[in-house]
């Protein structure tokens, strides 16, 4: 249920709202969202229905990026809402100004309701396709987008745990001697999966939540869509939904590229090793006391779950 906002912070909102806006009334202020590195709100601005997301103080990323990443999406098709405004506000707070999207991102609704049935079917090529939008963009046109080797950086990020974990190393020592080389080097979203894309009765609405946005090979992304963590309990390996086929046949068809299935095979585990290592991450926000959370806590326990999801994708079972 969306939060109510404190007074003071709806006020001054509404009055940097206003002014980013230039418009007259700002009503149905309402906090959706209270994340780690921001804060969405939606609301109305004359009568048309909007959505703000602020950057939080401590948080690095540069949201002038991805508003630029978004003016480059807008251009390739891909399914978006529409990017209004971005900058930085009087409070100091980064920020983007979106189109209000209707619809569901919650994972659970979208794959069990009644209300989505005729959308599943339909999902796992619209989020090819999508996907194979996004990949014809350029990032060296994009000002501020990085390249970093994912494998480099999250090894780096286990070592610094400091913490024994023998299943991750079993998976970093497959995930070096089987390599593929790189198929191509694209804008790559980062974390897309059900969670992170607008779903209405007929599919796919926007591709939301760039925030980990960058450069690299794209079938990073489509690894990621496969990670077994994602499928929230539904039975289709492509976010619960549906079959390799159908999500690799629409990519092939809109893109003009052949998927190899082993490659994204890599980034599955890939990816499955990295939300593993983010759960210890997350854990330790709330064990080191710089984020006191019962989600933070409860997300640590599930470093098992993707240990248990390693094994099963290094065994070819899931």
């Amino acid at each position: 249920m969306p939060s109510a906002p404190a007074p003071e912070t709806s006020t001054e909102l509404r009055v940097e709202l206003a002014s980013i806006l230039g418009a007259e009334h700002i009503d149905d202020l309402t906090r959706l969202s209270g994340g780690a590195s921001r804060e969405t709100w939606r609301f109305r601005a004359d009568g048309r229905p909007l959505v703000v997301q602020r950057q939080r103080g401590g948080d690095e990323r540069d949201m002038s990026v991805e508003a630029r990443v978004l003016r480059a999406v807008t251009a390739s098709g891909a399914p978006l809402a529409e990017l209004v405004a971005s900058g930085v506000g009087a409070s100091g707070a980064s920020y983007i100004v979106s189109a209000a999207v209707e619809g569901e991102t919650i994972a659970r609704k979208i794959l069990r309701d009644d209300r989505f049935a005729s959308a599943r079917e339909h999902l796992p090529a619209q989020l090819g396709e999508a996907l194979a939008r996004i990949h014809t963009i350029d990032p060296d046109g994009i000002d501020g987008v990085v390249d970093v080797d994912q494998l480099e950086l999250y090894r780096v990020v286990l070592d610094e745990f400091g913490a024994p974990h023998p299943a991750f190393e079993l998976a970093f020592r497959w995930l070096e001697d089987h390599r593929p080389p790189p198929t191509r080097r694209t804008l790559v979203h980062g974390d897309f999966r059900l969670g992170n894309v607008m779903v209405d009765e007929h599919g796919l609405r926007a591709v939301l939540d760039w925030e980990l946005v960058h450069a690299g090979d794209p079938m990073e992304d489509l690894g990621w869509l496969c990670v077994r963590a994602w499928r929230f309990g539904g039975q289709g390996p492509v976010a619960g939904l549906g079959r390799y086929e159908q999500l690799f046949e629409a990519y092939e068809a809109e893109s003009g590229l052949r998927v190899d299935p082993e490659v994204v095979h890599w980034w599955e585990v890939l990816g499955t090793l990295k939300w593993g290592i983010m759960c210890i991450g997350q854990a330790e926000t709330h064990l080191s006391g710089r984020a006191r959370s019962h989600e933070l806590a409860a997300i640590g326990r599930r470093v098992c779950e993707n240990e248990y999801d390693l094994f099963l994708a290094l065994e070819g079972r899931w």
